[in-house]
């Protein structure tokens, strides 16, 4: 069973704003989290297809927030990464196929979210290489309900 956090809640109503930092979100089962921009339509993906699942919320680790820091002397914010959930200790490339609780909401592990060169063009941040195989989890809400700062991983 891995237990990890969440550190960090980040949602932004447009594709091109740095998302900001909320305390708790409203989860809203196959649409996402309130007043994001994937929930709202306004996602730099939004109109792309297939529209599959996995759009509803993204995660990424502190860890490899940190390896960033590590390997290129360059810090990359929870916010600037552009998920919407900063985790801690949970191996989130071990979700993919999985369904697994944060606090009160079940989700399920859709695909890995890989970096894109979108990332680099908001930041100005050469990161796409150090987030190799670290860019984080494409997840599907599953049940409504609120996300916290502190609440619980599980699978």
């Amino acid at each position: 069973m891995t237990e990890g956090k969440v550190l960090g809640i980040f949602i932004s109503e447009t594709a091109t704003t740095l998302p900001v930092s909320v305390h708790k979100v409203r989860a809203v089962a196959k649409r996402g989290l309130e007043n994001d921009r994937y929930f709202l339509g306004a996602g730099t993906y939004s109109d792309s297809e297939p529209k599959g699942p996995g759009r509803g919320l993204t995660l990424i680790e502190k860890e490899s927030l940190e390896h960033i820091r590590d390997t290129c002397g360059m810090t990359l914010s929870g916010e600037e990464s552009r998920r919407n959930i900063m985790t801690e200790n949970v191996h989130l490339n071990e979700l993919v196929g999985r369904k697994f609780q944060i606090g009160e909401v079940l989700v399920e592990g859709i695909r890995l979210c890989h970096p894109c060169g979108h990332l680099e063009k908001l930041t100005g941040k050469k990161v796409l290489s150090a987030l190799k195989n670290r860019g984080g989890l494409r997840a599907s809400i599953l049940t409504d309900g609120t996300i916290s700062i502190g609440d619980e991983i599980s699978v």
